[in-house]
């Protein structure tokens, strides 16, 4: 959509049964308000909602778990969670609960509408049931033997070792949580949404109308399901914590979880535009809304597949993209609850925000390092010498630095004043600088509306880092010495002050999305009112009046010291019963070591001349499809920037054709053609084997241009 009249931005609502990790945060949060403080300053008219998913089998589990009713479990951590995003400013327009009786009342109305639509089918079934308790097994009720991996972590709807999705039946050994007895089969009726119905509708507006504006992996993942034929699935089932079933005939029945939980993004909506006495009906009914859903992977298939077709049988709009994360690990391990190896917000917010040198630097110090490692196309790892690494050499030594030193020579040469700016002396640095100024804008915008924060982070910190170099090549505090035998120099000196004054306050404007509380301190060092991060305002050289009078320097980031990364690993080691996660992390690269050093016999040494025979380049690969009778090869379509190529590549077994694509590879680009399967290879894609064997992709740090040389 190019031109919406409003948006509508909703976040993965969080199980209230226990306080969320970091992982979450960088998944489906940070970004979603990112993008929603980008709109709010273009003006636009955007609503961003959010709330307590406080139905399932997980609710009366934390229950059982902590000795307490479902009820107090819900109220715990509603307000737990509510507090939490709060402290990290996270800026929802409403936090909404699916307890409430609007989303009752909401989700109610929605199924009722399928069902006398004919949309829905009863099937009688046999389920799992405990006799010793009576009751019908919900799928996190039955614990067995995954299939997959043999671990006895696994429960009816997924395995907690693996990862999995699975279904009670498939379960080795089935037991019942609630009495550890052997379940037996009893028949039961359930409500069905017929997905296999709406095969067509998916293909044509998944596969093809956003085959190449969603990510690969949202399209893949989708692909996945879709080929592999869709089933009828169940919108009730026998549970006493719920959203009651609306029939006289389902008494005792509940709607699924899955059904009802995505409809609080609706009931959300309408308890926002309650309190703000507007009309809900537009964000979700009007075709000029746009609809984004940020979501981790694991909930592609509900926001992709099922709740969509959800929408279109009700009436209502459908998402236009649903930019998910991968997941986000921890030190070289996966985050894990019942292992305790995480770090969950309330940990960083007590441990940092809440300190007397904590507060809102602390906040966005967090903000930033999730943002800069965020797993949008792939897993990603949160360390703690990597956050450390962040902000005291990005936050602090380059963007902090370059705003303290800019207001420090500012008040020391110019009188604490803005200077003028000399026209008729500009030099070459300067227009150079004007104009990263101009463009920079454009950048960070075009990577924003196409969800790539990571990318837009990277250009708001490069152009802070272009600031530093420009006035490490002007040097004011050296032409200061030449003021007084020649006093044109202070020109100079104007011109360098005056440009980087105005640097500063469009890195107020741009960062702001990002990082709230230091675009708020930078406004307050420029007595500055909110206005001024209009997005409209950026790129401009005219945001700050000469002659205007401003504030004495304050720093804007504080070091993190490495006491404090010591007692964090410390405290993630004591908590998860020893150094587990930490020494897997150990050994793996010891492991990685070996590998390279000794996996193969050393090759004789080559001369330059040797190595300049090989010309490599970066590449975009377009499209990608497995080889037919051929397990391992895939075969790329690669834009080259000059020319297309098609190679062929041994790496199927470690690559989907669908990930695959929009990913940067570097190429072999000198290489005779060698046909393999009858398919002429114009090249080679270079890879490296992992210490688990995996081959992983060479490619750019940041995404450069098609056809670079590599060298």
């Amino acid at each position: 959509m190019t031109d919406p009249k409003r948006y509508l931005i909703t976040s993965a609502l969080p199980y209230a049964n226990g306080l969320k990790h970091v992982g979450h945060l960088a998944g489906a949060y940070i970004p979603a308000d990112i993008y929603t403080r980008y709109l709010r300053a273009q003006k636009r008219d955007v609503v961003f909602v959010c709330g307590s998913d406080e139905h399932g089998t997980a609710i009366p589990i934390q229950a059982m778990k902590e000795g307490t009713t479902p009820q107090a479990i819900i109220d715990k951590y509603h307000e737990a969670m509510k507090e939490d995003f709060a402290d990290l400013d996270i800026s929802f327009d409403v936090y909404h609960r699916t307890s409430s009786p609007l989303h009752h009342e909401t989700a109610s109305e929605f199924f009722t509408a399928l069902n006398n639509a004919g949309e829905l089918e009863t099937k009688e079934t046999e389920q799992f049931y405990d006799e010793a308790t009576k009751t019908f097994l919900a799928d996190r009720y039955i614990k067995g033997i995954c299939p997959n991996c043999s671990s006895d972590r696994a429960f009816g709807d997924q395995c907690e070792n693996c990862g999995t999705t699975l279904s009670p039946d498939e379960l080795i050994n089935p037991v019942s949580t609630l009495s550890g007895e052997t379940p037996v089969k009893k028949r039961t009726t359930h409500w069905y949404l017929p997905l296999g119905k709406h095969e067509d509708f998916l293909r044509e507006w998944i596969l093809k109308e956003h085959g190449n504006d969603w990510r690969s992996t949202v399209v893949g993942q989708c692909k996945g399901w879709i080929d592999g034929g869709l089933q009828s699935r169940a919108v009730t089932r026998d549970l006493d914590w719920g959203v009651q079933v609306p029939l006289k005939e389902a008494d005792g029945k509940v709607l699924y979880v899955w059904f009802d939980a995505p409809i609080g993004y609706i009931s959300a909506t309408r308890q926002w535009a309650i309190d703000q006495k507007k009309d809900w009906k537009p964000y979700w009914q009007d075709k000029d809304t746009k609809l984004v859903h940020f979501i981790g992977k694991d909930n592609i298939v509900f926001h992709c597949i099922i709740f969509p077709i959800m929408l279109r049988l009700h009436g209502n709009i459908l998402p236009d993209n649903v930019p998910a994360n991968e997941f986000l690990n921890l030190e070289g391990d996966k985050m894990s609850t019942s292992r305790n190896w995480k770090l969950e917000m309330r940990d960083y917010i007590n441990d940092f925000v809440k300190k007397e040198n904590g507060g809102g630097q602390c906040v966005d110090m967090l903000r930033y390092y999730l943002t800069q490692i965020a797993p949008e196309t792939k897993d990603s790892e949160f360390t703690w010498k990597g956050f450390q690494d962040a902000v005291n050499s990005e936050l602090v030594s380059i963007f902090g630095n370059f705003v303290n030193r800019t207001f420090v020579l500012m008040h020391k040469l110019c009188g604490g004043k803005v200077p003028k700016l000399h026209e008729d002396i500009l030099d070459d640095n300067d227009k150079t600088l004007i104009a990263d100024i101009e463009n920079t804008k454009s950048v960070v915008q075009s990577s924003l509306e196409y969800y790539h924060f990571k990318d837009a982070l990277f250009q708001v910190i490069d152009l802070s880092r272009k600031g530093n170099q420009y006035m490490q090549k002007k040097e004011p505090w050296i032409v200061a010495k030449q003021v007084a035998d020649n006093p044109e120099a202070q020109k100079r000196i104007d011109n360098c002050l005056h440009l980087c004054l105005q640097l500063t306050a469009n890195l107020a404007v741009l960062i702001n999305p990002f990082l709230p509380n230091t675009a708020k301190k930078m406004l307050h060092m420029m007595k500055v009112v909110d206005k001024i991060l209009d997005w409209n305002n950026a790129g401009t050289i005219k945001l700050l009046s000469v002659g205007y009078s401003l504030r004495e320097p304050e720093l804007l980031f504080r070091k993190i010291e490495d006491t404090e990364i010591a007692e964090q690993v410390e405290k993630l080691s004591a908590g998860s019963g020893g150094k587990a996660g930490l020494a897997k992390k150990e050994t793996s690269t010891t492991a990685v070591a070996t590998s390279s050093t000794s996996a193969a016999e050393p090759k004789a040494l080559i001369q330059y001349d040797d190595f300049e025979k090989l010309e490599l380049k970066a590449a975009t690969v377009t499209a990608c499809e497995k080889v037919a009778k051929a397990d391992k090869l895939l075969k790329l379509e690669v834009d080259l920037g000059t020319e297309k190529r098609t190679i062929v590549s041994g790496i199927a077994q470690h690559y989907s054709a669908e990930e695959m694509v929009g990913k940067q590879v570097i190429v072999v680009t000198n290489l005779a053609p060698r046909k393999m399967k009858g398919i002429e290879s114009q090249g080679m894609i270079l890879t490296a084997e992992d210490s688990t064997g995996k081959l992983q992709l060479l490619k750019p740090e940041n995404p450069v241009t098609p056809g670079s040389i590599v060298s």
